[in-house]
């Protein structure tokens, strides 16, 4: 069964552990991120990253129209490219896809956006945010089918082709549950959901998913997303989700094994 991979592109990951462990693996699908990218190339182009916390906890970035022009090009050009070119390198050829690609991802602008700026709650203005709505694993399937290696990014259209930053996290998710994957892997710069994010022991190990809700107040800043993104999985009969590091030797199989939060 499919097995579907989302790495994270925030500082602190490492990208060779995982494609050199994915590389010689079967079917999978791989979901990247990229925000260290988005905000050296956005610095370097005079659009410095923004970033908001909505009023639950959520940290987002912040998609101005000038700003989204920068996650494309970043996501959908510099850290797709560089992650295909990768899994060449070590023998698997694979297909980087946007959202837009095959019509991938569906989603809506978020309206209404909220922010908490020095204490109080304002609107987020001139947004392009999306939610997504839905995926459509066709191109997946036929690229898995050939035996090609699906490696897909942010961002999304909706019905009428308007560009929307999705979050990849969520976009994981989606596309796991599109596939019916049996297991979810969430690779990012840390060893799991903490009790407290300063304790690399307090790691929780196992979530039933149940008590999904119970942990979230654990799940601070970007962290909340993945939480989030496990439990949407979940509800979409994805069998279990791992949140665990990219870092080390085979961290997909390390997942795999309960290193890390497992939701399930």
């Amino acid at each position: 069964m499919t097995l579907v991979v989302k790495v994270g592109g925030a500082a602190g990951n490492a990208l060779d552990p995982v494609l050199d462990e994915l590389a010689v693996r079967p079917d999978f699908v791989l979901v990247h991120g990229g925000s260290d990218e988005v905000d050296r190339l956005g610095a370097a182009l005079g659009r410095p990253a923004e970033y908001f916390t909505s009023p639950s906890g959520v940290v987002s970035r912040k998609s101005t129209p000038a700003h989204l022009e920068v996650v494309v090009l970043a996501l959908a050009g510099a850290v797709q490219t560089r992650l295909v070119a990768g899994l060449a390198a070590r023998g698997r050829s694979a297909v980087g896809l946007s959202g837009v690609d095959g019509g991938l991802l569906r989603a809506h602008r978020k309206e209404g956006a909220r922010a908490v700026t020095d204490g109080r709650v304002v609107r987020v203005e001139d947004d392009r945010s999306g939610t997504l709505d839905s995926v459509d694993p066709t191109i997946l399937r036929l690229l898995l089918g050939a035996g090609l290696v699906p490696v897909v990014g942010p961002p999304a259209a909706d019905p009428r082709g308007e560009l929307l930053n999705v979050d990849a996290d969520r976009v994981a998710a989606a596309v796991a549950v599109a596939l019916g994957a049996e297991t979810l892997v969430l690779l990012t710069n840390v060893s799991g959901l903490r009790r407290d994010p300063g304790d690399p022991s307090s790691v929780i190990a196992h979530v039933a998913r149940a008590d999904v809700g119970s942990v979230l107040p654990f799940a601070g800043g970007r962290m909340k997303k993945k939480v989030l993104a496990a439990q949407e999985a979940l509800a979409g009969g994805v069998g279990s989700v791992v949140i665990a590091s990219s870092q080390g030797k085979d961290p997909v199989a390390r997942a795999l094994a309960g290193a890390g939060t497992v939701f399930r």
